[in-house]
Parts: C-alpha cells; sequence; structure tokens
C-alpha cells in the first residue's frame, strides 16, 4: 500500500514539475517576443490596429512553433526511452551474465555484503521484466516517460506562449495612438515579466529579487532594441 501511495506521490510530483517547466518555456517567450514586436512596431507606425494584426498573427505563429517544439522534445524523450528499452532486453537475453554482474556491481557500490549482493541479483534475474526495468533506472537513470508527455507538453507550451503574448497586446486593442497604447504595454508587461521572473526565480531556486529584476531586465532590452530599430530604418 505504501509502495503505491510513494509511485503515485512521485507521478504526481513529476507531472507538476513537468507543467510548470513547459509553463515557463511558454509564458517567457510569450512575454518577451510579442512585446519586442509591439515595441518595434510603434517606433515605425502610428495607428494600433496594424500592430494588433501583426501581434495576433505573431502569437498564433509563435504559439504553434513554440508547442511543436515541445511536442518534438517530448517525442524524443519517449524514442530514446523505447531505443534503450529494446537494447536493455536484447542483453540480457544476449550476454545475461554480463547483465547479472552490472546488477551486482551496483548492490556492491551501495554497500551490500556479498551473500546479499549475490541473493538480491539472482532474484531480480528471475523475473525479466523486473531485471529490464531495474537496469533502465538504476544502470542508465532513466524512468519510463508518461506516454501523453509529448502531446500535453506541446498543450501547456502553446497555450502559455498566447496568454503570455496577449498581455503586452492588449492596450493596442483599446487605444488608437500606438505611442499611448505602447505606454501602457511597457508597464503591464514590466509588471508581468517581474512576477513572472519571481515565481520562476523561486521555482528554479535562484535568489528571487535578483531573478525576477533579470527576467524583467531582458524583456525591457528586446522591446528597447526593436523600438530603436524601427526608429532608425523610419
Amino acid at each position: 500500500m505504501s509502495d503505491h501511495h510513494g509511485h503515485h506521490h512521485t507521478e504526481e510530483h513529476l507531472q507538476s514539475s513537468d507543467l510548470l517547466r513547459d509553463v515557463v518555456i511558454g509564458m517567457s517567450d510569450g512575454l518577451t517576443v510579442p512585446f519586442a514586436l509591439a515595441a518595434g512596431l510603434s517606433g515605425a507606425v502610428s495607428t494600433s490596429g496594424i500592430i494588433v494584426i501583426a501581434g495576433i498573427a505573431e502569437i498564433a505563429a509563435g504559439g504553434i512553433a513554440m508547442g511543436l517544439g515541445g511536442y518534438l522534445a517530448g517525442k524524443t524523450e519517449q524514442d530514446h526511452y523505447d531505443s534503450e528499452l529494446k537494447r536493455e532486453y536484447e542483453e540480457v537475453e544476449r550476454i545475461p551474465e554480463k547483465e547479472k554482474q552490472e546488477v551486482k556491481d551496483f548492490f556492491e557500490s551501495i554497500g551490500l555484503s556479498e551473500e546479499l549482493q549475490n541473493k538480491a541479483t539472482e532474484e531480480i534475474a528471475k523475473d525479466k521484466k523486473q531485471w529490464v526495468d531495474f537496469m533502465m533506472k538504476f544502470e542508465l537513470g532513466l524512468d519510463m516517460p508518461d506516454p501523453k508527455r509529448a502531446r500535453n507538453s506541446a498543450l501547456n507550451i502553446g497555450v502559455s506562449y498566447i496568454v503570455g503574448g496577449i498581455i503586452p497586446l492588449s492596450p493596442y486593442f483599446f487605444i488608437e495612438n500606438s505611442k499611448e497604447a505602447l505606454k501602457f504595454s511597457v508597464v503591464a508587461t514590466l509588471i508581468c515579466l517581474f512576477v513572472f521572473g519571481y515565481f520562476k526565480s523561486k521555482i528554479t531556486g535562484v535568489p528571487v529579487l535578483s531573478g525576477a529584476l533579470k527576467v524583467m531586465l531582458i524583456g525591457a532590452l528586446a522591446a528597447g532594441a526593436a523600438y530603436g530599430v524601427a526608429l532608425l530604418f523610419k
């Protein structure tokens, strides 16, 4: 019973950390890229209509591209696990003594006595699936990925990007003058970048204040650079 509970807890923990990682990836780009684009266009055009159209197109394209990237990363992880699993099954069939020695070496490394090493190795080697699972986890350090991971990752990253992208763009929906809208966009986005940076730093264990300021500064620099380039070419 306790073992099942432990497994359930690990799975939940892994899934929640995967979700957080996806949201961080999607949001950080979603807040920064459309913000820089809108700022750049504000330096070149005076009406907000064009910026709204370009911004929506960018958010749609960016959301799809980021989601696809997340899907491919999840798929690669699954494919890598499957190929290693196949290889382990083949090795257990082909060179069982060598594989047994590897199991024994592991038990030796955690300080079991010779007698216990042999007993535990024989016990594990009785069941082929159990044996392979053991090798995957303790020899290769690979946990079985969630088969839905690729799809979930695509969705989480894509949606986070879109949510992030709407924030810098929203003032342009309501304010016709692009320079006016830009002021509100800057304030709203920098606040969101700061809050986002704060939570991102909390998750990753970086000092929260410097982490939040760093994320905010990167967004501000990107937008400032885009605005400057647009003015230059104008």
